[in-house]
């Protein structure tokens, strides 16, 4: 069993002794979570997915969750099974996400890696952390445990990251990237109940072009009315089809225009150039897929994000793409600073 040796990391994530594994579960206080090709599900049975349903024996979902999207569970599942291989141009994010946290203090300490899609980030921590839990509520948590195949140090978890039965400060780090905007909450209040889970974490959040020229945001409009549009299809063959085209005809034309006026220092006056120059025609249709058949959006300017200090002792906001990103810390806690 890949948790045989994980059942003193799950006693100090679960903050209690009364576990108990199984061949196909876990057992938590009595509560039972279903292990599925190692990934603990942690999911309340009306937010399985298909998948989860489908294998469990679950014909129907029960329960009502008002805080909760389907649309955004399906979609992201889909998504990051479609592009589930962790390919060069991620080591690029990796290094743009993390500018602004010291790697060498996560050394030998348990992060957690919120909304992990396919492990991407997770996957240049693995030899850095001593643990890394990764949680997605999507089936791309498959993806992830498939691409981390082989580490003894990762646990994985299905489950809603603003429902989730875990005791205080479970993580050393915690980071959530790309992911808060899209639920059905205020994203700025579900970054400051992280501080209860860790004292450092690191987010980011679709910025509101608050620094680029005006005609930006009328761009934005338009382009939300055709997301707004495009995501109440379920059409397979629209979903096949705009990624690709939208990746060629618009994006990649506008990084060239963007790389012809960067020799006259005006590349900023393009729009996407500075987010997808250097990206690659497959990375690019991913994020054209997630933009555009994606329900749910929240954007927020930098002054949104500095009151975060209401909650945290310190947020530092990156300057550099993709913004905004930004790293809130509070004081470390005992139970913290004991397992460094």
């Amino acid at each position: 069993m890949y948790y045989d040796n994980k059942i003193n990391s799950l006693k100090q994530i679960f903050g209690t002794d009364e576990i108990c594994l199984g061949k196909d579960a876990l057992v938590v206080r009595s509560k039972v979570y279903p292990i599925i090709d190692d990934v603990i599900i942690l999911s309340e049975r009306g937010k399985y997915t298909e998948k989860v349903k489908k294998i469990l024996g679950v014909a129907s979902s029960d329960g009502s969750y008002p805080d909760f999207s389907k649309d955004v569970q399906d979609t992201f599942g889909k998504e990051w099974v479609k592009y589930s291989e962790i390919i060069p141009s991620h080591r690029e994010e990796f290094a743009q996400y993390f500018d602004i946290v010291d790697i060498e203090s996560l050394r030998g300490r348990r992060a957690c890696d919120l909304g992990c899609g396919i492990g991407r980030f997770s996957y240049f921590l693995k030899d850095v952390c001593g643990e890394i839990m990764l949680v997605d509520f999507s089936d791309a948590v498959f993806e992830a445990r498939r691409n981390l195949a082989g580490r003894e140090n990762c646990l994985f978890f299905m489950g809603d990251i603003s429902d989730l039965p875990f005791c205080a400060n479970y993580a050393d780090f915690l980071f959530c990237l790309g992911v808060l905007h899209h639920l059905p909450t205020d994203a700025l209040d579900e970054v400051r109940k992280l501080k209860k889970y860790s004292p450092r974490v690191l987010v980011y959040l679709y910025y509101a072009l608050d620094n680029k020229p005006f005609y930006f945001k009328w761009i934005l409009a338009g382009v939300t009315f055709l997301r707004r549009a495009l995501s109440r299809s379920r059409s397979v063959f629209l979903r096949t089809l705009i990624p690709p085209l939208a990746a060629r005809f618009v994006y990649f034309p506008l990084v060239l225009i963007g790389s012809v006026l960067d020799r006259f220092k005006m590349s900023g006056l393009v729009p996407l150039y500075d987010s997808y120059r250097g990206k690659g025609i497959k990375r690019t249709e991913q994020d054209v897929y997630d933009r555009f058949f994606t329900p749910i959006e929240q954007r927020f300017e930098r002054r949104d994000i500095m009151k975060l200090k209401d909650s945290f002792d310190s947020v530092t906001v990156s300057d550099k793409v993709p913004y905004w990103h930004f790293l809130c810390q509070a004081r470390e806690s005992a139970a913290v600073a004991g397992r460094a």
